[in-house]
């Protein structure tokens, strides 16, 4: 089975949008007609340099307002196919994809357009053509893929087939039974797209919202399912109008498309049991069992700073690396990584970022079948030198140039603590703090789709749906992925205002990345108690926030006056509890915090416009010192 992208779907010229989906190991390309009339260079030029890189052209489209039109606007249409067909010999393709009419003028009933298809079909038979109809979900007359079969079926063209797009069939939500009746030699291309879930026109939803499978919310996967009983073998091409998309790096996009493809496909196989021809198996998602460890990079003065504040959270000093300027700090089961180095990929990391987040550790089932799973998804592998005594642990790149570690316990890489660090025997200012509930991490908005893809195609790990948070300086959105368990949560930020905590965050450290760890405790109060006496200096919450939880809540006035004192926040949903608290920013870079779950499976949602807009007028006052 081919793999194939429109190049409507990327930014930049034709020649570097074909330049980016031959990298991305495509096999095939939709040629986008207006790429082709803006294009420098003749179609000959255009087939030469696909078969230079090693792409076949399935299609020239689209070729709109065909079927269905009055005497004399008929012939007119008759006689521009022509010159497509013209187009497409000098080109090297022989199917040209017709949309489904909407001219004001046009004329509806099967019988008329399977005319218009047969007749032009037996044209396009006599130079060696073919063409495929399709339903536009906004089709004046044929907008429900059922009907265009039935007149590509009353056509009875060998040249003449249908064109299966999975928007337009599920974006109207149309019954997708009726497909698995269709003989797959009958369909001649499938384009391929999921979206999120909105309410406006068709029209407004595909040109602007359309994205790749599995980064939005419709059930591409049913249709691919249904798909499947046809025995199609043909094409399957992404097809993706995405404003984001256009004003992104077309490489980068190419990359994740292809990702989104095998992704679907090794669903599809795991649900069917089939596995078309040529597609590689993947070993399965990796069960995330949580955070192993969180590295920050930093020089000699900023290490000295950070290591005060993580003894202030009560973590102790467990190792020191036996050949690295590498400390391990640790609580409960929480292994955060400091590390000075002054050369290598932390280093690196280090002079562009300054302090910060450089890696994240997850710990799965099995990390090198985990590895393996992410470079046949086309993540980026890591990999640097490796010392004696060093173990070799696997790693792909993250976001924003980090790291993502995986470690497991069936291998030596469960013993990496013992292996590589000597234990320095400094005893505990435990605060109470016993796992990485959840990490945030802030990106540019147009990356989040991105992201989200990497995490739900490599790791077992479920979407929640994406929710807009009010930051005094615009809206930021919010998208949380999570194991089932709860044993990984990350949530993923962006804005498209320059003026938000998120944006400003991103200036700041030159890039993405985490800028938000939060860890549990079993006892909230106890441990600001101990965060409080260490002298960690916690987010002021407004007072006005703690008279409103008085208005809406039925929380006893001590518990009420205890929250204030101590600047907590509460959410409640249902009998279920949510106890949080922050530290002030580490240099405008990352913070802390603390949270306590009763029950609870959100992330205080609610409560994120008033921290946001303490961190902001905390920022303004330039009073984040960080410790």
């Amino acid at each position: 089975m081919k793999t194939s992208i429109a190049t409507v779907s990327l930014s930049g010229t034709l020649g570097e949008k074909l330049e980016a989906i031959a990298a991305a190991k495509f096999d095939a390309v939709e040629i986008f007609e207006n790429d082709l009339i803006t294009f420098n260079g003749t179609p000959a030029d255009v087939r030469r340099a696909c078969a230079e890189l090693g792409l076949d052209i399935v299609t020239l489209q689209p070729f709109r307002d065909f079927e269905g039109m009055p005497t004399g606007r008929r012939e007119r249409a008759m006689d521009r196919a022509e010159r497509k067909f013209d187009v497409m010999q000098e080109l090297g393709t022989d199917l040209l994809m017709i949309c489904s009419n909407v001219a004001t003028e046009s004329l509806g009933g099967i019988d008329r357009a399977a005319a218009d298809l047969r007749e032009l079909g037996e044209r396009a038979a006599k130079r060696g053509l073919r063409i495929a109809f399709e339903a536009l979900a906004w089709g004046r007359h044929i907008n429900d893929y059922r009907d265009a079969w039935e007149a590509v079926r009353r056509a009875d063209h060998p040249a003449v087939g249908l064109v299966l797009d999975s928007f337009h069939i599920l974006a109207r939500g149309t019954d997708l039974s009726a497909i698995r009746a269709i003989p797959g030699d009958r369909i001649f291309l499938v384009q391929l797209a999921d979206a999120p879930l909105l309410q406006m026109d068709y029209l407004s939803w595909s040109r602007h919202f359309r994205n790749f499978p599995g980064q939005g919310e419709l059930p591409v996967l049913d249709f691919m399912e249904a798909l499947t009983a046809t025995d199609y073998d043909g094409a399957l091409s992404l097809e993706i109008f995405n404003d984001q998309f256009r004003a992104g790096s077309a490489r980068s996009l190419a990359v994740d498309g292809h990702r989104s493809l095998r992704f679907l496909l090794d669903q599809l196989a795991e649900r069917t049991g089939k596995r078309p021809a040529g597609v590689p198996a993947l070993p399965p998602r990796s069960q995330a069992k949580g955070v192993g460890f969180i590295e920050f990079s930093a020089d000699d003065d900023d290490a000295s700073r950070l290591e005060e504040l993580l003894a202030g959270l009560g973590f102790r000093r467990a190792g020191r690396h036996r050949s690295k300027a590498v400390t391990r700090w640790c609580q409960g089961d929480i292994n955060l990584v400091v590390n000075r180095e002054k050369e290598g990929f932390a280093h690196s990391f280090n002079i562009v970022h300054g302090s910060a987040v450089c890696a994240l550790g997850f710990t799965v089932d099995d990390a090198a079948a985990t590895f393996q799973r992410a470079t046949l998804l086309l993540d980026a592998p890591f990999r640097q030198a490796v010392g004696p005594g060093e173990l070799d642990i696997p790693a792909v790149r993250g976001v924003g140039g980090s790291l993502v570690y995986f470690l497991d316990s069936t291998s030596a890489l469960g013993r990496v603590w013992d292996i590589e660090f000597d234990d320095t025997g400094e005893g505990s200012n435990d605060a109470g703090l016993t796992n990485v509930d959840h990490i945030s991490q802030s990106m540019q908005y147009e990356e989040m789709l991105t992201w989200l893809l990497f995490y739900t195609s490599l790791l077992d790990l479920k979407k929640i749906p994406p929710q807009e948070v009010a930051d005094p300086g615009g809206l930021v959105r919010s998208q949380v992925v999570e194991s089932p368990d709860g044993g990984l949560r990350i949530v993923l930020n962006a804005s498209q205002s320059q003026r938000t905590q998120s944006s400003r965050f991103l200036n700041e450290l030159f890039g993405s990345g985490v800028q938000h760890i939060a860890l549990a405790t079993d006892d909230l109060l106890a441990t600001v108690a101990r965060l409080e006496q260490n002298g960690v200096r916690l987010l002021a919450i407004p007072e006005n926030y703690y008279d409103d939880l008085l208005a809406k809540t039925d929380l006893p006035a001590d518990q009420l006056a205890m929250l204030k004192a101590h600047n907590i926040l509460y959410d409640r949903e249902g009998n279920a509890e949510y106890l949080q608290v922050y530290t002030e920013t580490y240099d405008q870079r990352f913070f802390f915090e603390i949270v306590q779950r009763r029950g609870y499976r959100g992330y205080g949602a609610s409560n994120a416009p008033v921290r946001l807009a303490a961190q902001a007028r905390l920022s303004a006052d330039g009073s984040a010192l960080g410790v």
